[in-house]
């Protein structure tokens, strides 16, 4: 990637991540963290929901898996670690785990729920939103035929995995907690900039199967079969369907 390329993909990455920032609020808010609070930013991104919060006053620990992010979230003065959630060790020390869109991207998200409530103290909160089965509905749908007409299956390139209602709640109760409240939410979202850029960040396995030189005619004819569906007055949309949840641990 020449150093040019490189600073378009970083500014375009900057940009989407600032999209799920924003998304990020309403959770945020669910989670009211409390001055002097001990707080798990599981997945931090680029740290700015997790500045926000050493702002109100608490005591935050943020990880995540990528280098990049963990270093922007020093950047902003907040205690931030390179670590994989599914393999955590902290022990009954989080007054809350906060989780904003980090938990679809987990193949084994049973062991980052169990190490979320190993971390937390007794009564602590577990407060997050991941993607509903129905999440990127149209958006995957145009992948598929996309790859489909270069016969190649989707099955095995999805980088997420979403859950039901039913799935989620399973998962967080059988780790020693108890669900407060859980929210379907369809939350069509404008994008800053084309879904082909939004996949160029957030879905790139699905690009990893094609020829570098393919990629650019792939990702033309993806944003011709999502036009229908996912661009009006002008925009670009991503069909956006979280799960919001809050649970408390036994």
């Amino acid at each position: 990637m020449s150093g040019e390329v490189e600073k378009d993909f970083q500014e375009i990455q900057i940009r989407m991540a600032s999209l799920m920032t924003g998304m990020g609020e309403p959770v945020l808010k669910l989670l009211d963290p409390k001055p002097g609070e001990r707080i798990l930013d599981m997945g931090c991104g680029l740290g700015v929901l997790a500045e926000e919060m050493v702002k109100m006053g608490c005591e935050v620990v943020a990880i995540d898996v990528n280098s990049q992010a963990v270093e922007a979230t020093r950047q902003r003065n907040v205690d931030a670690r390179l670590m994989n959630a599914e393999a955590m060790t902290f022990r009954d020390e989080f007054d809350a785990v906060f989780s904003n869109a980090s938990l679809h991207w987990m193949r084994h998200a049973n062991r980052a729920i169990e190490g979320v409530s190993r971390a937390l103290k007794k009564g602590g909160r577990f407060v997050g939103e991941t993607g509903d089965r129905n999440n990127l509905k149209n958006v995957i749908a145009a992948v598929q035929t996309a790859l489909e007409r270069r016969g190649i299956e989707i099955e095995n390139l999805h980088p997420w995995i979403f859950y039901t209602h039913d799935s989620l709640t399973g998962l967080i109760e059988n780790h020693g907690m108890k669900l407060k409240s859980m929210e379907t939410l369809e939350r069509p979202t404008t994008l800053p900039g084309t879904v082909s850029e939004w996949m160029s960040v957030y879905a790139n396995n699905y690009l990893s199967c094609l020829h570098p030189k393919e990629r650019e005619a792939f990702l033309d004819e993806l944003m011709e079969l999502a036009r229908p569906t996912l661009f009006r007055d002008g925009k670009w949309f991503a069909d956006y369907v979280r799960l919001r949840f809050h649970a408390v641990k036994s």
